[in-house]
């Protein structure tokens, strides 16, 4: 995990604010295995991005993410690749821990951090296009949300995330 302020110690009591990738999940079998290729090769394009935020009182990690209603429905992906939108859903879970591995802090949110996440999930619109209406565009709307920043996954991949 790769922390990108100097000195944590200065926003004691904030909420953390991280972004994480993770392997798309497509239908079983060499869909799959591609996928996770791409992800193991770092190819930036071909990554699912989420928010996850640690708030600064001992409670569970959460993540919040926005993809296919049914990721893993070939159906659902061939619509999606030719750029029809497809239904999305927008995803709130608990984690038990931080991942280890391309997971990024970004920042720190000066509210409720999970409070803000769920207000505005309630208003996300969920058609899900790619490349117009994606998990970018979610992590990207929700991090300047929680901590002002625009356009985090552009810093990030300048940075070598």
């Amino acid at each position: 995990m790769v922390s990108l302020f100097w000195n944590s110690a200065m926003v004691r009591g904030r909420d953390e604010v991280y972004v994480a990738a993770m392997p798309l999940r497509a239908t079983k079998g060499p869909p799959q295995l591609l996928l996770s290729a791409a992800y193991s090769l770092n190819f930036w394009d071909l990554q699912h991005f989420m928010v996850i935020i640690k708030p600064s009182s001992p409670s569970q990690v959460l993540v919040f993410d926005f993809q296919p209603k049914d990721p893993e429905d070939l159906y659902v992906a061939l619509a999606a690749m030719y750029g029809r939108a497809v239904p999305g859903v927008v995803l709130a879970r608990k984690l038990q821990k931080l991942p280890k591995n391309k997971c990024w802090l970004v920042g720190y949110s000066t509210e409720d951090a999970v409070e803000k996440a769920r207000e505005f999930n309630k208003k996300w619109e969920t058609d899900l296009r790619i490349g117009l209406h994606d998990c970018r565009d979610y992590t990207n709307s929700l991090v300047k949300q929680l901590t002002g920043e625009k356009d985090v996954l552009e810093r990030l991949r300048n940075i070598g995330g």
